[in-house]
C-alpha cells in the first residue's frame, strides 16, 4: 500500500503530500468513564491513570486515531501517550512544562499533539520514498530567492574590497629593528572575495498551507511545519535547511537595529563593505578629531553615546553624528568603541581568539606577526574588511601622535579587549590575557600596511 502511494506521488503534482495532510487520521479521545482524583489538572478525561499497556491496547483496539493518557505503572507519576496507528498501538514519554511534548515541537493540547503525530505518521508512512527523495533534485538554484541577487553581490563586492594577500615575512638586513618591514607577495591571493552568510534559521508555525521554498514539497504538521532564516524570510523544511547554501541576503525589513547585529548580517542586508557605523563614525573623526588629546581613550558622556546609538539604530546611514550634534569628538569616538563591544561575534571572531593569544605569546618577532597574519586570513570576510579599514584608520591616528598623545601602544590598551574577547565570559580568563590582546592590536596596527 505505502509503495503503491509512493509511486503515484511520483508523477503528481506538489500538493500530493498536502492531500495526504487531508487524509490523515482525525483523533478520537477516548474518556476514563469514572472521574479520576489523581489527574493533574492539565489533563481532561483522556487521562485513565495507571492501567497496564495491553489495557490500554484493548480500549483503542479496531480505531485509527484513538488516544488516551495512562500513568506509567512502573514509573509512578510519568505519563504515556497511547496512540492507535497502522493498526497497532503506539507508546510515547508524554511531558509537560507548560505545554504538551514528546520530542521537540510543544503543543497548547493533548489534543494538538495527536492530531500532528497523526498527519506526520501518515504522511511518512504513506510517502516515505518520496520524502526521501525530494531534496535530490531541489529548484532552489533554478528558482531561490537569491539567485537574482547574486551577480549583482559579485559585481559589488569586486569592486568594493582587495582581496587578502599571504605575505612572507623577512628581516630586512638594512633595518636594526628586528619587526619586519619587507613582504614577499605570493602570486596567488589565500582567499576569495566574497561575503558568504549562513542562514539563521528558526523553528516556525506558519498558518495555512505553506510550501518549501528549497524542495517546492508542502510542509506538513500542525504546528512547526519548517524553519524561517530570520534575516531573509527563507521557509524550508528543517531536513532541507542542512542542505541551503550559505547565501542568506539579508532583508532590511528584518534587521531591528545596527548596534549588536551581527557584522555580516548588517553590511549583507545595506550591501555595503563594512558597517555604515565604522564608516560614518571613522569619517567624523578624522574630520575633526585626530588632533584630539586622549583620541579613544578620554571617554564622551555615556548618556550622549546612547544617543548616538539610538540614532544609527532608528535612523541607520542618515544619523546626524555632525559636529552640530555632538560637539564633543570622544562621543563619536566611544560609539564606535560601543559597537564593537556590542558585536555578538566581535570583529577577531571567539573562534580564532586562542589562535591570536597564542600568535601573541611566541617569542620570535616574525613568527609573531606570521601568526597573526595566519589569523587574519582566517576571519570572515566581512571582519576581515572591517579590521582592515579600522587599523588602517588607527595608524593614521598614531601619526598625530604628538597632538594626541596615542600611539599603537595605548591604542592596543584600548581596542584589545574591544575587538577580541574570549569565548568563555571568564573575568579571570580576560584578565590574564589583557596583555596579549593588547600586543595582538599594537602589532596590527604598527604592520598594518604589510599584515593586509
Amino acid at each position: 500500500m505505502a509503495a503503491s502511494s509512493n509511486s503515484s506521488l511520483s508523477g503528481s503534482s506538489l500538493s500530493s503530500v498536502y492531500q495526504l495532510q487531508q487524509e490523515a487520521p482525525r483523533p478520537k479521545r477516548i474518556t476514563c468513564p469514572q472521574e479520576m482524583e489523581s489527574r493533574p489538572k492539565y489533563y481532561g478525561r483522556e487521562f485513565h491513570g495507571v492501567i497496564s499497556r495491553d489495557y490500554a491496547d484493548e480500549l483503542l483496539v479496531g480505531t485509527e486515531g484513538a488516544y488516551l493518557i495512562r500513568e506509567s505503572q512502573r514509573q509512578p507519576g510519568t505519563c504515556t501517550l497511547a496512540l492507535r496507528f497502522g493498526h497497532q498501538t503506539l507508546n510515547y514519554r508524554l511531558f509537560y512544562d507548560g505545554k504538551h511534548f514528546v520530542g521537540e515541537k510543544r503543543f497548547e493540547s493533548v489534543h494538538d499533539l495527536v492530531t500532528d503525530a497523526l498527519i506526520t505518521l501518515y504522511i511518512e508512512t504513506k510517502a516515505a520514498e518520496y520524502i526521501a527523495k525530494m531534496t535530490t533534485n531541489p529548484i532552489y538554484e533554478h528558482l531561490g530567492y537569491t539567485s537574482l541577487l547574486k551577480d549583482k553581490m559579485v559585481h559589488r563586492l569586486s569592486r568594493g574590497r582587495t582581496e587578502p594577500r599571504r605575505v612572507t615575512f623577512q628581516r630586512d638586513e638594512k633595518i636594526s629593528s628586528p619587526l619586519v618591514r619587507r613582504s614577499a607577495l605570493k602570486d596567488m591571493p589565500e582567499k576569495q572575495c566574497s561575503y558568504e552568510k549562513i542562514h539563521n534559521f528558526k523553528v516556525h508555525t506558519f498558518r495555512g498551507p505553506h510550501w518549501c521554498e528549497y524542495c517546492a514539497n508542502f510542509m506538513w504538521g500542525l504546528i512547526a511545519q519548517g524553519v524561517r532564516c530570520s534575516d531573509c524570510g527563507l521557509n524550508v523544511h528543517k531536513q532541507c535547511s542542512k542542505l541551503v547554501p550559505s547565501d542568506c541576503q539579508p532583508d532590511l525589513r528584518r534587521i531591528k537595529k545596527v548596534f549588536s547585529c551581527d557584522l555580516t548580517t548588517l553590511v549583507k542586508a545595506h550591501n555595503a563593505t563594512r558597517p555604515m557605523v565604522v564608516d560614518m563614525c571613522i569619517r567624523e573623526i578624522e574630520l575633526r578629531g585626530m588632533k584630539s588629546e586622549g583620541l579613544y581613550r578620554v571617554s564622551g558622556f555615556s548618556e550622549h553615546i546612547e544617543d548616538v546609538r539610538l540614532a544609527f539604530d532608528r535612523d541607520g546611514e542618515k544619523a546626524d553624528i555632525s559636529a552640530s550634534a555632538y560637539a564633543d569628538i570622544n562621543i563619536i569616538a566611544g560609539a564606535l568603541k560601543l559597537y564593537f563591544r556590542d558585536l555578538p561575534i566581535p570583529v577577531i571572531t571567539f573562534d580564532l581568539y586562542s589562535k591570536f593569544i597564542q600568535a601573541a605569546k611566541l617569542p620570535n618577532a616574525e613568527s609573531r606577526l606570521e601568526a597573526i597574519h595566519e589569523g587574519l586570513l582566517q576571519l570572515p570576510p566581512a571582519h576581515y574588511e572591517t579590521l582592515r579599514y579600522l587599523m588602517a584608520h588607527l595608524k593614521r591616528v598614531t601619526m598625530f601622535e604628538k597632538y594626541n598623545l596615542m600611539n599603537a601602544e595605548n591604542l592596543g590598551i584600548v581596542f584589545g579587549p574591544t575587538l577580541m574577547q574570549p569565548p568563555e565570559q571568564n573575568a579571570l580568563t580576560t584578565l590574564n590575557d589583557m596583555r596579549q590582546q593588547k600586543l595582538v592590536v599594537q602589532l596590527i596596527i604598527e604592520h598594518e600596511d604589510v599584515l593586509f
